[in-house]
């Protein structure tokens, strides 16, 4: 079978990222003594700079880890809260029906710099300077632009030019779109970074205590000063199309804290995969292959429209169970959410899907008897008859470049977010999606080189939902990482970006590969597909029900038996969908420990690496 690479294979070391950079500075970590999670730090501050336009410092990172020296799995929990004052009364007395999707307004607490150091602090062996070193040489001597980061800038170089100066600023260098391929540099965030580790030196002892000593010069230092000084005092505009300071504040940046909590599992043949908990979109996956158990999915191969309905069709149902279930506000009730989770739910649902016929309606189900309450779903379109939609909406937006010679604007489309697997000789393994912060969510704090995320735009305004927004807690968030065992091991660190669509193309390819045995590369270039069917987890949180969209690749028979079942099928081109990596680690028959790797070929940035 064809793939697009090779299936790395070794025995050192292997990491897998949205970035070949970031996958080579994580290798380089591993040749030089390091283990997995120092590898994954270095690799993910590396991402901020690289994919400026998916992630960045102001962002979150929701991470899994398994530990072999503790034999135990942790989730970090890298998502910040909301800001004490954002509240849904503050919001309806600005005038809003929904948190915006870009500006200042929907910034939550910035949680990734202090989830990755926490890691570091327990599982990893390097002081805080060396993880940051590769990151803070790219922001300082430059990195290679991809096409991406210019289509990004692109697409909103009218609000930043006209708007968000100090955006123009760090993007537009002489007020000129910067060409693909050309190195570009980050001073403002190489200072930054190189502030803090002086700081954290200065005042902390030994390798913890300088990490220490980092995150509070983060929460409670001169970055939260400067951020709560920039949200006071200056009004950006929008997706209103008018101004508004920030809400998020110095008391919010210093009473926040890292989680580090045991993560959801659910079992599937061999398998037991791990998420992060009720406050990412994580269970949304267990429960999808909690109902697919009962689906037969051995006798419809990975590429036929059996195999694709039944898997689209327990999407559906797991979409409409995240909208009417998930959050940690004070509308939900952890034991409605543990229910979601058990067989006799699940096969319950499973019986819900007609064999032959798509599902035109949402349905969240009805735990321990419950009956669901949903969000207002027509607030996107009141939304939409005032916003200013100019600029892109919640999630990053790209426009397509023109002919060097034009750099006229064209189509406006939305992307993804970022990825990173690395697993080390001693059976370490760290997935993590980190996102938010990216270069057209909302201005550049002058001081500090960096931009805020917009994630409290996927709270409701509703009272009383379980993603309710609520002062300091944290939004539901779309980002999950994969972890799983096999037969009771470690076996597989996986994930992807794509919002909505991360917990659907990764069980994509985690039934690829552990019912049909496809390796992790044919798994990873295998054609791919995603349905809309519930609101988006973004502004303006429209709806759309029973749209399926599959890449060109499937088969035309397959592609027609999908819409004689009552699919609306949209068909994409070859390589559109997905952006999985993944690596995976198994003991040989001598016992020898055994590390493979693949990676996303579309969009050509991907890559894995190893020996």
């Amino acid at each position: 079978m064809f793939t697009t690479r090779p299936e790395i294979v070794g025995t050192f070391g292997v990491a897998s990222s949205t970035h070949w950079l970031a996958s080579q500075t994580a290798m380089g970590v591993l040749e030089r003594g390091g283990n997995a999670f120092d590898a994954a730090v270095a690799a993910g501050f590396v991402l901020q700079v690289v994919e400026p336009h998916l992630n960045g410092p102001g962002g979150e990172a929701p991470i899994l880890l398994w530990s072999e020296r503790e034999r135990r799995m942790h989730a970090v929990r890298g998502q910040g809260c909301a800001p004490a004052e954002a509240s849904a009364a503050a919001f309806r007395a600005l005038g809003f029906e929904q948190v915006p999707g870009i500006g200042l307004l929907a910034a939550t607490v910035p949680g990734a710099f202090s989830a990755w150091l926490t890691m570091l602090r327990e599982h990893g062996t390097w002081p805080l300077a060396d993880v940051l070193a590769p990151a803070i040489g790219y922001a300082r001597d430059g990195f290679p632009l991809v096409p991406r980061v210019a289509e990004a800038i692109l697409a909103v170089r009218g609000l930043f030019l006209e708007h968000w100066h100090s955006s123009a600023e760090v993007w537009l260098p002489g007020g000129k779109l910067p060409q693909p391929g050309s190195l570009f540099r980050l001073p403002a965030l190489a200072a930054t970074y190189s502030r803090i580790v002086e700081t954290a030196e200065r005042e902390g002892s030994g390798r913890t205590g300088v990490i220490d000593a980092a995150i509070r010069t983060w929460q409670q230092g001169f970055v939260a000063r400067e951020i709560d000084s920039y949200c006071r005092g200056t009004a950006v505009r929008d997706s209103s199309g008018e101004a508004h300071a920030g809400l998020l504040r110095f008391d919010d940046m210093a009473a926040w804290r890292v989680a580090t909590e045991a993560p959801l599992t659910a079992q599937f043949g061999r398998y037991t995969v791990a998420k992060c908990g009720f406050w990412s979109q994580g269970p949304a996956f267990l429960q999808q292959i909690g109902m697919l158990r009962h689906a037969g999915l051995e006798h419809h191969a990975p590429g036929t429209a059996g195999f694709v309905h039944r898997i689209t069709e327990a999407a559906k149902l797991a979409l409409a169970d995240r909208l009417a279930w998930y959050g940690a506000a004070s509308g939900a009730r952890a034991d409605a959410q543990q229910a979601l989770l058990s067989d006799a739910y699940l096969r319950e649902r499973w019986d819900m899907v007609d064999p032959a016929r798509a599902s035109d309606v949402l349905r969240p189900g009805e735990p321990l008897g419950l009956a669901p309450r949903l969000p207002d779903l027509d607030v996107s379109a009141r939304t939409l008859r005032t916003a200013d939609t100019r600029f892109g909406v919640g999630e990053p937006t790209f426009a397509a470049l023109p002919p060097v010679a034009e750099w006229a604007e064209r189509e406006i489309f939305v992307g993804d977010t970022c990825h990173i697997d690395v697993i080390d000789r001693h059976g370490n393994m760290v997935a993590a999606t980190p996102s938010g912060g990216w270069l057209s969510s909302s201005p550049a704090i002058p001081a500090l080189g960096f931009a805020l995320n917009t994630r409290l735009q996927m709270s409701w305004l509703d009272e009383g939902l379980p993603s309710s927004l609520e002062p300091r807690v944290a939004p539901c968030t779309t980002l999950s990482p994969s972890m799983a065992l096999r037969d009771g091991e470690p076996y597989m660190a996986f994930g992807t970006p794509g919002g909505d669509q991360q917990d659907q193309w990764s069980v994509g390819f985690f039934l690829r590969h552990a019912v049909h045995g496809l390796n992790l590369q044919q798994a990873i270039d295998a054609p791919a597909w995603h349905v809309k069917h519930a609101p988006s987890s973004f502004w303006p949180r429209q709806t759309t029900l029973n749209t399926l969209t599959l890449e060109s690749r499937f088969d035309p028979g397959a592609l027609e038996q999908l819409r004689a079942m009552g699919h609306q099928v949209q068909v994409g081109d070859a390589w559109s969908e997905s952006r999985m990596s993944a690596c995976s680690r198994e003991h040989d028959a001598q016992g020898r420990l055994v590390l493979r790797a693949g990676a996303n070929p579309r969009g050509m940035q991907g890559y894995a690496v190893g020996r």
